[in-house]
């Protein structure tokens, strides 16, 4: 007889990994920044639209969550706790930098297509992501960051206006003349191409 497999080992959830880096544990800190590490910089890089200060905000966000660790109220889970971090980071470098233009997304940074789909449908949809993108790096940054956590992230005016420091009403603007401009920008687009 060979040697019986071991047991295999659970991987703990985002809860268990929560509670220990909680009491200090960096190597659970580190299993949740793996969990997490994609999502907070596909976050960053569609509020900052530049790949390499995407990267630097993800690792900011992530040490500042580490230090805020010990007041996390865990009224919210982990991953939105990291989106809010994520934001005022964003947010922080915005204000840091002078320039007021808004950069053009790497054109290599797609979302992905389902492989179900059609090479006709993947193709159109390529397209459609591309002039969307493009749109959307033309919207001002506050604007677009709006657009980005309500649209995409399906953050609330209210959470959005407390973590930009603007009021509800500032956020309700921004999005409403944001996908005005988004809706304007395609439709032209569109027209064009007829």
């Amino acid at each position: 007889m060979g040697n019986p497999m071991p047991p295999e080992r659970v991987k703990p959830n985002d809860e268990e990994l929560l509670v220990l880096a909680m009491a200090g544990d960096r190597a659970a800190f580190s299993d949740l920044v793996r969990h997490h590490q994609d999502e907070v910089y596909t976050l960053a890089v569609r509020l900052v639209a530049d790949r390499e200060l995407a990267e630097d905000i993800s690792q900011e966000a992530f040490v500042r969550a580490w230090r805020a660790l010990p007041n996390f109220r865990r009224d919210a889970k982990f991953s939105t706790w990291m989106h809010r971090i994520t934001v005022n980071v964003a947010w922080t470098q915005r204000r840091k930098q002078r320039r007021h233009r808004a950069d053009p997304i790497d054109e290599s940074f797609t979302e992905p297509v389902a492989e179900s789909i059609s090479p006709e449908r993947a193709a159109e949809s390529a397209a459609i992501q591309g002039s969307l993108r493009d749109a959307l790096n033309n919207l001002p940054r506050p604007t677009r960051t709006v657009v980005v956590l309500k649209d995409v992230y399906g953050w609330t005016h209210g959470e959005i206006a407390e973590r930009l420091e603007i009021t509800i009403a500032a956020a309700k603007v921004r999005l409403h003349r944001g996908r005005k401009q988004l809706r304007n920008q395609l439709w032209a687009e569109m027209e064009e191409d007829v």
